[in-house]
């Protein structure tokens, strides 16, 4: 029978936690490691909705980008998160958590992103946004991804693609008046890469979460620039975990959730 720490483990081989940011706060963070898994959730994150969704489906493990907590003084049922930590306890539910560690491992949520807006492919890799931390073993981690369409295309007929790949309500954008080829990335929370952006000479960045200055720079730089929010560009990996996940455990469930989706509305 497959245990908790038997995913947690494999998991670590997928976003091994040295490539995580040393803030940060990835791994099993919740339940008891011995514990049977017949059934997994995987959710970017881990909402009361979702432990609602877990307990109704009598899910073991749930695997999720968002660490639930990032530091702790107490668990007690005066406050959100202790609430949840009681309730995924109380309904013998783990939670492992892999955050920037995902972002940035290969095959995780860059790569995810990186197809999803069309820079790479089954036959095409995307390049390092950046050579921040390099691994003992060479590898180079980066938050970040940049390479080439296929076709070149304007920024509306782009704009119109992302909003059906990403499964988005809409985008904050800066349209430069230049046609899209080559396009640098970031998931999630993405400003910190901007100047990487800069440097890569991109046409367009995608992330999330932009700052205001970064518009006015892209405007002064004729540089695209689109917001395409923090879960639609994060959001992506799930189907990867999830395909990775049944290719090595046959015998468990593994289900995406049903009840998160783009909290965020344009009006």
């Amino acid at each position: 029978m497959t245990k908790v720490n038997d995913v947690y483990n494999y998991l670590k081989t997928i976003a091994p936690e040295e490539m995580a940011m040393e803030t940060d706060n990835v791994g099993f963070l919740v339940g008891t490691s011995n514990s049977d898994v017949k059934d997994v959730l995987i959710s970017l994150d881990i909402t009361n909705d979702v432990i609602t969704e877990a307990i109704e489906n009598k899910i073991d493990v749930i695997v999720a980008h968002h660490p639930l907590f990032f530091s702790l003084n107490s668990v007690t049922d005066t406050d959100l998160v202790g609430k949840k930590i009681i309730r995924l306890l109380t309904n013998g539910i783990s939670a492992i958590c892999m955050h920037t560690n995902l972002d940035a491992a290969s095959g995780g949520v860059n790569d995810a992103l990186a197809i999803a807006v069309g820079i790479a492919d089954s036959n095409r890799r995307a390049e390092p946004l950046s050579d921040a931390v390099c691994l003992s073993d060479g590898e180079i981690v980066s938050l970040g991804r940049v390479g080439y369409l296929e076709e070149t295309c304007s920024m509306t007929e782009y704009l119109t693609v992302l909003k059906r790949t990403l499964k988005s309500n809409g985008f904050k954008y800066y349209d430069a008046g230049r046609n899209v080829h080559k396009v640098a990335i970031a998931s999630g929370s993405g400003s910190s890469q901007w100047n990487n952006a800069i440097k890569s000479n991109c046409d367009t960045f995608v992330s999330a979460d932009l700052k205001y200055h970064i518009f006015l720079e892209a405007k002064e730089l004729g540089i695209n620039v689109i917001d395409g929010g923090h879960f639609c560009t994060e959001n992506v990996v799930v189907d990867v975990l999830k395909d990775k996940l049944n290719t090595v455990f046959s015998a468990v469930n593994i289900m995406t959730s049903k009840t998160l989706d783009q909290t965020v509305s344009y009006f």
